[in-house]
């Protein structure tokens, strides 16, 4: 097991108490917060690649991820606790289990083949598919156990939505040259000891990446909400 997988590991498990404590404590007003502070975190990250590359793609790209991270904020601040765990159980679970099962089955199927060569080369066939399914059973699951499949149909395009947000925040780093969303920020003194809070050393990611799905579903699940509702 190598140490990437262990930090994963470690600071997913320990940001997965934090939060399911902020959830179920003073109306889930500590998540919100902490949520909030996060995406903050996230659009100063963001703003750091400009030291890296500039251009009018650059700008576009990172125009339209800080309205993801807006519309997660809205998303969190307004949805009360079960559609919450609907996210947390979509696109968490696709998270996990697509990195997880990649890790542990990558290449036994497909081979060397990659869903996405060219902007995140690291995934796997196995990975992806099995984290897609995994992402609609537990939905659908839940579904089942709270019988809203009617109203809350849409939550079952977590795991896809999560996967288009992955990608294209892999795509926009691609374009500004930048590996990890804190590799920039990281060497900020202020920054350095928050960024070890989601296991920020160099190599392990950041703020960004750590809410890039969540943030990209939870916009996309507000308009396809407002437009059916």
């Amino acid at each position: 097991m190598d140490k990437n997988f262990k930090v994963r590991v470690i600071v997913g498990l320990s940001m997965f108490i934090v939060a399911v404590v902020a959830l179920y404590t003073f109306e889930s007003i500590p998540f919100k917060v902490l949520y909030t502070l996060f995406s903050v975190v996230a659009a100063v990250e963001l703003m750091s690649f400009f030291k890296r590359k500039h251009g009018k793609l650059n700008i576009f790209l990172a125009l339209v991820e800080l309205v993801f991270l807006a519309g997660g904020m809205w998303f969190v601040i307004q949805t009360d606790l079960v559609h919450f765990w609907y996210i947390i159980l979509g696109v968490c679970g696709y998270d996990i289990f697509a990195y997880l099962f990649g890790k542990l089955f990558g290449g036994k199927v497909f081979g060397k083949a990659r869903p996405f060569p060219y902007i995140s080369k690291n995934k796997t066939w196995e990975g992806t598919i099995l984290g897609l399914l995994m992402s609609v059973a537990m939905c659908f699951t839940m579904m089942s156990i709270m019988g809203t499949y009617g109203s809350d149909w849409m939550y079952l395009l977590c795991g896809p939505l999560a996967l288009t947000g992955d990608l294209f925040e892999s795509y926009m780093k691609r374009k500004f040259k930048v590996k990890d969303s804190n590799e920039i920020l990281i060497k900020n003194k202020f920054f350095r000891g928050l960024e070890m809070c989601v296991g920020g050393s160099e190599g392990h990611g950041g703020f960004l990446d750590r809410i890039d799905s969540t943030a990209f579903s939870a916009t996309i699940l507000v308009i396809i909400i407002t437009l059916v509702h």
